[in-house]
């Protein structure tokens, strides 16, 4: 489940979607989002030879969907030199929410003052890059992070997936949906199975108009340390930097429906995440 064949394609998959994610996502109500070309299965049939199954890319590769190109312009971009919680739910009835709640306030804020509200600081996730899909511009949502998740199989909710951790939701979601999916995972293992992110990618609430220097970390890879030392070794041996993580990677908690109507849920019990029923 944890191979380094496993990570390493997955992590390469990442990149390439991050790219796309950093060049082409804002508010659609002002920009033409390519969204069907992105996620057309012709698309991803391009991209994906570009994922080197023996080498760690260290370059920003943006697509051209709208020329249903694997790389945009002529070639290669390289780079210039707390406050989210989760909620998955699901009653008797088969209806299953999944939230991320954020404000994304500061760690040092007064807690909302004698009413409790707090204000919101997602307005940093817009960028001042001139032409941007994502620059800022009145009435404009961010482009963020949050990525509440539901799977279906039939049309009716069958997974429901709440990570925190900004630019790690995407990722650690991956993480749990490839547990389950492909390696079988109840969410008791999925979400305390160890896990990996990357940070080659812009960072999400740095709005400088220079995206390039926001890139956090060029070939970063962060495994849980209880990946084995065998893995560990293949994929430094294939070029990722690799740095080990003693806490969570993410903070997610997962929700599942088998095929009889019977629940499982679980929280990362080392982010602090936890799970329970009701019984009526």
């Amino acid at each position: 489940a944890h191979s380094a064949d496993a990570i390493h394609h997955a992590a390469e998959a990442l990149k390439l979607a991050f790219a796309d994610r950093d060049a082409y996502y804002g508010d659609p109500q002002f920009a033409g989002v390519p969204l069907p070309a992105l996620l057309s299965e012709r698309y991803t049939k391009l991209r994906r030879p570009l994922i080197d199954p023996q080498r760690a890319s260290d370059v920003i590769r943006p697509g051209d969907p709208y020329r249903m190109e694997s790389l945009a312009t002529a070639g290669h971009s390289p780079p210039s030199p707390g406050g989210t919680t989760t909620c998955v739910i699901a009653d008797r009835w088969g209806n299953v929410v999944s939230a991320t709640p954020s404000a994304n306030v500061p760690r040092d804020h007064d807690g909302g003052g004698s009413a409790g509200v707090t204000f919101g600081n997602r307005l940093r996730s817009l960028n001042t890059m001139a032409g941007h899909p994502n620059c800022i511009q009145p009435g404009k949502r961010p482009r963020i992070t949050l990525t509440p998740t539901l799977v279906l199989k039939r049309g009716r909710p069958v997974m429901a997936i709440s990570v925190a951790g900004g630019d790690l939701q995407d990722q650690t979601a991956l993480n749990l949906l490839l547990n389950a999916i492909d390696h079988g995972m109840r969410p008791a293992e999925a979400v305390t199975s160890p896990r990996f992110a990357t940070d080659h990618h812009e960072d999400s609430f740095d709005p400088s108009s220079e995206r390039p220097e926001t890139i956090k970390k060029m070939r970063s890879l962060t495994l849980s340390d209880t990946t084995s030392a065998e893995v560990r070794k293949d994929l430094a041996h294939r070029g990722h930097d690799i740095a080990i993580k003693d806490g969570p990677i993410g903070t997610p908690v997962m929700l599942q429906i088998d095929d009889g109507g019977e629940a499982f849920a679980a929280g990362d019990p080392a982010a602090n995440r936890h799970a329970a029923g009701v019984r009526d």
